[in-house]
């Protein structure tokens, strides 16, 4: 390839794991996001002080740039500039007029149910609107219809709760709107896959560890996942018609689901980007021995991904800090097994004891280990 500028859209943690990647294939990086201090306005070779939502200014720049792709990982609102600008360079990417549908938790459900994916019953309540959720049934999850992060979410055991969780939900979401759905019941996973020409390749299944009810943030992943292989391919089937439903072709994608105790499968969301919390960036190639995050920029300048093994694979699990005695854990895991950790971020020591979501947890540590047998 002649060409090696790459454009990222985002400068933060997550997304300086691209850049560097990017770096080491020897890409030119041109780095788009609001200038806040983040890593990546440092490790980018050229970096511009534009918002990700600024999407006309940063097409307009990348005229001249003339990158061979544009990319993001593990950022709904990053992969919707993503689209727009490379749709408007003509270079790969999923098709920028069904962005929407792509990052707004309503308009996806409908697209799934429209084709025929199972999806629980639902409902759009907008700032102001009555809320009936009459032939719904309780419990019910309330979140805003266009964020992420965990942001705004809540569980709801009555209707006496649902006036406050609309609210809260409302007030973090762009378009000032909530999305009331009927609670999945289980244990919770996700599944990555990369999609080159509408063709998508299954990566990893993760499981996932929350803070449960009300707001389940998120405070641990581990890959390889403890789902039966015997239950592994319908669940993909299921997942590769909920992706074409929202036609991803081009990217990266982040499935989100629960089992329950009989079994029984249901998808609670997905995201046209790597999963976030470091799943995409590290937990899938240090599970797996591939190299996700090549793989993304591979389809972004317009490549087939190499799904070839690189490395071996091993367990992989990352930790997230919400208190004190979350960070005795990892000084305990320091002393006691400091061959397991592979890296750990820096620490918001001010948001000790006042997570709220996912952007404001503490840090995170991540582990590896051999593999168990199962």
């Amino acid at each position: 390839m002649e060409n090696k500028k790459l454009v990222v859209i985002g400068a933060n943690d997550f997304q300086n794991q691209l850049i560097l990647k990017a770096k080491e294939l020897g890409f030119e990086t041109h780095v788009f996001a609001w200038q806040d201090g983040s890593i990546g306005e440092k490790t980018a070779d050229f970096f511009y002080p534009i918002s990700i939502v600024e999407k006309d200014e940063i097409l307009e720049k990348c005229k001249e740039i003339k990158p061979a792709g544009v990319c993001s990982i593990a950022s709904d609102l990053a992969s919707i500039t993503v689209n727009y600008v490379a749709g408007g360079l003509g270079l790969t990417c999923n098709t920028p007029e069904d962005s929407e549908i792509r990052t707004n938790k309503y308009l996806m459900r409908q697209a799934m149910m429209d084709f025929g994916v199972k999806t629980p019953k639902f409902k759009k309540v907008s700032e102001g609107d009555e809320i009936d959720v009459s032939g719904m049934e309780f419990p019910m999850i309330v979140k805003p219809t266009d964020r992420s992060g965990s942001r705004g979410i809540t569980k709801v055991l009555e209707e006496s709760g649902l006036l406050a969780a609309v609210e809260n939900a409302t007030k973090y979401s762009f378009e000032k709107s909530a999305i009331i759905e009927e609670f999945i019941e289980g244990e919770e996973y996700s599944c990555e896959c990369i999609s080159y020409q509408g063709k998508h390749h299954f990566l990893a299944f993760t499981k996932k560890y929350t803070t449960g009810a009300p707001h389940f943030i998120e405070t641990g992943h581990v890959e390889p996942s403890d789902i039966p292989e015997d239950r592994q391919e319908k669940i993909k089937e299921e997942i590769f018609k909920a992706l074409d439903s929202l036609k991803i072709q081009n990217s990266a994608s982040h499935t989100e689901f629960k089992i329950d105790n009989k079994g029984n499968f249901g998808i609670i969301e997905i995201g046209a980007r790597m999963g976030g919390d470091c799943i995409g960036s590290d937990l899938v190639k240090l599970s797996t021995g591939k190299d996700f995050v090549k793989m993304v920029i591979e389809v972004a300048t317009g490549e087939e991904p190499d799904l070839s093994v690189v490395s071996k694979p091993v367990r992989a699990e990352i930790k997230f800090i919400f208190t004190k005695e979350d960070l005795d854990e990892l000084e305990r895991v320091k002393q006691e097994s400091p061959e397991k950790i592979y890296r750990i971020s820096e620490m918001e020591l001010d948001n000790m004891g006042k997570t709220e979501d996912s952007s404001s947890r503490v840090g995170y540590y991540i582990l590896t280990s051999e593999k168990e047998e199962r």
